[in-house]
């Protein structure tokens, strides 16, 4: 016998170090047991994770720097054809340290010149500082250059700068290696709800959908649950648990009793 399974074999199978397994009633009460408190303890942090982020407010999730406008009329702004160059697959305009700046797509690449001089722009430490101290009101703690997104920038592609802020939300801003524009900002808020996130979809890694391996083996779980409850309801009652409704019927519809009385 197989401890702890309900599995057993033949004598002259075990002997030769050969062990078949029978499924018996035992052995799918013990997996139905086992796959029953793994889902349990997933369906506790389904109900508490949602529970949470509906407690949390929505406004310190979804709340970003204020942006202003960047205006587009100024004085001696270079048109795109005096800047010299060839076939582009994208022309945009934008502000930069209070100066207009071009973001030029060119073979799949992007760089950015003066509107006013069409000299390159660089992208640096000091441009993106000045950038975020002019979205948001507060100390900047540190400011660093990320080869790739993190998790809280996952929506976004390629390098980018993060600058943390000291304020009491503890702000971090994510801007664009290659032109520093402003991608995203999150907060403590953000981050509290994303984590309560990831435990209610399951995405550990990535904390982006409900469409994953993990998730789809936990639905076979459950339906393999489902099934072997239906199976051990059958095998858990015989007719013999069901001999006192027999004896407390009459075959006139009175009670055996009422009718000894």
């Amino acid at each position: 016998m197989v401890a702890g399974l309900g599995l057993s074999a033949p004598p002259q199978e075990e002997e030769n170090g050969m062990k078949r397994i029978r499924f018996t009633p035992l052995f799918f009460r013990r997996v139905h047991k086992w796959v029953g408190l793994v889902l349990g303890i997933q369906f506790i942090l389904w109900s508490v994770s949602g529970a949470m982020m509906a407690f949390i407010d929505m406004t310190d999730v979804r709340d970003q720097p204020m942006i202003a406008a960047d205006p587009l009329a100024v004085p001696g702004l270079l048109a795109p054809a005096d800047l010299g160059i060839g076939e582009v697959e994208s022309l945009k305009l934008s502000m930069a340290d209070g100066r207009p700046v071009y973001e030029i797509g060119e073979s799949g690449s992007l760089r950015i010149v003066d509107g006013l001089t069409g000299n390159p722009v660089t992208v640096d430490e000091a441009l993106v500082r000045q950038r975020a101290t002019a979205m948001v009101d507060a100390p900047i703690r540190a400011v660093s250059l990320m080869d790739k997104p993190n998790l809280e920038a996952r929506e976004f592609a390629g390098p980018m700068w993060r600058v943390d802020f000291g304020d009491a939300e503890g702000t971090s801003a994510y801007f664009a290696a290659d032109t520093g524009r402003f991608l995203v900002a999150r907060g403590d808020g953000w981050r509290l709800w994303d984590f309560f996130w990831m435990l209610h979809n399951m995405d550990y890694a990535d904390r982006t959908s409900f469409n994953h391996p993990l998730i789809i083996v936990v639905g076979f779980g459950v339906l393999f649950l489902s099934g072997t409850g239906f199976y051990l309801l059958f095998k858990s009652f015989t007719r013999r648990d069901f001999r006192w409704l027999s004896r407390r019927r009459a075959p006139g519809g009175r009670t055996t009793r009422a009718l000894r009385n």
